[in-house]
């Protein structure tokens, strides 16, 4: 499907879903957003950003990624509406890409909940138009700064998106911006979240 005149019914994206429940990504480097060195051969993307201070901030940041709030204050609509954050989750994204609509299915492949960093990745399966996996993650450090953290590492899938190349990285680094502001945005209204900073 990947890329669509037409906004896709919730019927439409239900059935995706189904057919999409037992299907492997595609890209073989499952779990190298953990990695000190992405993959070569993808687009790297490596974001960090300061969104607030303090447990109550960091707090925030752990909700905001649970809620899905950097991908919905992206625009993107989510079949399902909230999906779990799980290992396994299976989740389609729909964003408008000026004329057209993008239709983005993942998988979450690795969930991360440690004291004082939280997060998620997700990776790329069959009607995607990339080909590789995305990673967010807010951190509290010793001095109490919080960081939300996006690491990404992705090729064109379709003739379309390879034909489509600066322009298809432009419109990846606009909703990357957008990943952050939303993420940041979201702490900066949690109550006791403490003061925001970009």
């Amino acid at each position: 499907m990947a890329l669509t005149p037409l906004r896709p019914s919730p019927g439409v994206l239900a059935r995706l879903l189904a057919r999409l429940v037992d299907q492997p990504v595609t890209y073989p480097e499952v779990g190298a957003t953990r990695a000190a060195t992405l993959p070569a051969g993808y687009r790297h993307v490596q974001r960090s950003s300061v969104v607030g201070a303090g447990a109550g901030a960091f707090g925030a940041g752990r909700d905001a990624l649970r809620r899905w709030e950097a991908q919905r204050r992206a625009g993107a609509r989510l079949t399902p509406e909230m999906p779990a954050l799980a290992p396994g989750t299976v989740v389609v994204s729909v964003l408008r890409v000026g004329p057209l609509y993008a239709v983005a299915p993942c998988r979450v492949v690795y969930v991360t909940d440690e004291d004082a960093r939280f997060g998620f990745a997700y990776g790329t399966l069959p009607g995607h138009p990339e080909r590789g996996e995305e990673s967010f993650h807010v951190s509290l450090d010793a001095a109490g700064t919080v960081r939300f953290d996006i690491v990404a590492f992705s090729r064109p899938a379709t003739l379309l998106s390879r034909l489509g190349g600066p322009v298809a990285r432009r419109v990846q680094d606009t909703v990357t911006d957008r990943y952050v502001d939303g993420v940041s945005a979201y702490v900066a209204r949690a109550p006791s979240a403490g003061s925001a900073s970009g």
